[in-house]
């Protein structure tokens, strides 16, 4: 079951797999120190709820700032929670984003592997979907249930880096649940006809994301 969650959230766009042949960096250690300054929080206020999310851009650089961005240039205002995978209860992931939406996307980022930020994709992770290494732009999962095989692992072949980890959910995990345990369309699917069965019946979007004080 979580070999085929994993697929899932490969195929995001439903384009080619990812490369084959990036190699996987050296390991680097688990963050153990509190930053000196309290880290970043947003708010995802939403038509079901509000979600808090806490943003580790001190660990997570790259992608944690890629997240801030979207959220800074109001670009995730509007933008629905377009698809739910469930594998069993509380396990699998909803997912949300600019969806490739003209004027909202911003160009790829470089990836950032957990074995480099030390963030693991565990219950209520949010995390960035991708194809190949370096694709990552304005689409983010929050999953729920902890999930080791998101997680880079250098002792598996082709690419093996895994997903970007870079925000927890700290308040709104009954609104998280409430996205997850909704109805999916049994009909309903994207642009090119994927991911039948995974697509909300009735979509929650954002309303507004905004930065707020810890």
């Amino acid at each position: 079951m979580i070999r085929t969650l994993t697929a899932c959230l490969l195929t995001l766009s439903a384009l080619p797999a990812m490369a084959q042949t990036a190699p996987a960096p050296a390991p680097a250690p688990v963050p153990s120190a509190t930053p000196a300054k309290p880290l970043p929080r947003v708010a995802l206020t939403t038509s079901a709820g509000v979600i808090t999310v806490e943003v580790d851009n001190v660990h997570a650089p790259i992608s944690g700032g890629n997240f801030l961005r979207y959220v800074d240039q109001k670009r995730l205002d509007g933008a629905p929670f377009y698809r739910v995978v469930k594998v069993q209860d509380h396990f699998g992931f909803v997912q949300f984003g600019v969806n490739g939406a003209p004027g909202k996307v911003l160009p790829p980022i470089k990836h950032e592997p957990t074995t480099v930020t030390g963030i693991k994709h565990t219950d209520f992770t949010l995390s960035t979907p991708r194809r190949a290494p370096g694709t990552a732009r304005g689409d983010f999962t929050i999953l729920l249930g902890d999930q080791p095989s998101f997680d880079a692992d250098p002792s598996k072949p082709g690419d093996n880096l895994g997903f970007a980890a870079f925000a927890h959910v700290v308040d709104g995990k009954d609104v998280v649940l409430k996205i997850f345990d909704a109805p999916n369309s049994p009909t309903a699917t994207l642009t090119g006809g994927y991911f039948k069965g995974e697509i909300p019946a009735a979509q929650v979007k954002i309303l507004t994301a905004r930065r707020v004080a810890n």
